[in-house]
């Protein structure tokens, strides 16, 4: 973990976060699964890895008033609350590793773009999900993206695991339903294009 620790925090002290592979200038996709689950502007949503990500940005925007981000990395997290200056007190902060994480309330919306496919060991996965049930309650959402089977095989210098809908869902578990599933290509800052899937779940079990 500590390593990992130090790898996002060297990306994010030696780069813009406008010139990282994953950058989006608007998270339209995740923005259009997130409409879909039919949440209350007033739910709890927790954007994991958000990172420097302007979902938040846009969450905040469209009248979310309970939103809170997750990071390993503070230097990503000071990236965003220096872009939201005055609206970043309005924001729940996290600088903690996923697979340590333990929620201090529930929420409504679990959202990950890219995050949970940088786990590779199996015991790290199983850790993602326990804290991911501990979030989620029965009747919660949650949208996952990740590199498709197609997609690179690393990003940012460290290996990742491809899913399709069905490598997703056997990892998440029963405990999920799977309710929608999109395809993005996403350009990177760089011109390179990348595939991703997106799965939007609700917790039945």
């Amino acid at each position: 973990m500590t390593d990992r620790k130090r790898h996002w925090e060297t990306v994010y002290t030696s780069r813009s976060p406008l010139d990282v592979s994953w950058y989006q200038a608007e998270p339209r996709l995740s923005l259009e699964l997130i409409a879909a689950t039919g949440l209350a502007l007033t739910q709890p949503v927790i954007d994991v890895g958000g990172g420097a990500s302007v979902l938040v940005d846009r969450l905040l925007d469209r009248g979310f008033t309970d939103v809170a981000v997750l990071d390993l990395s503070g230097s990503a997290l000071a990236h965003a609350q220096q872009r939201l200056g005055a609206r970043a007190g309005h924001v729940e902060w996290h600088e903690q590793d996923v697979t340590r994480f333990v929620a201090p309330r529930r929420f409504a919306l679990w959202h990950d773009r890219a995050v949970f496919h940088f786990l590779t060991d199996a015991a790290e996965r199983e850790a993602y999900v326990r804290a991911l049930r501990r979030a989620i309650p029965v009747g919660g959402h949650v949208i996952m993206a990740a590199f498709g089977l197609d997609g690179p095989k690393q990003c940012s210098q460290l290996d990742v695991v491809n899913y399709d809908a069905p490598r997703m869902q056997a990892a998440l578990g029963a405990e999920f339903r799977l309710m929608e599933e999109r395809a993005e290509v996403h350009v990177t800052p760089a011109g390179k294009p990348q595939k991703l899937g997106y799965f939007r779940f609700v917790r039945v079990g």
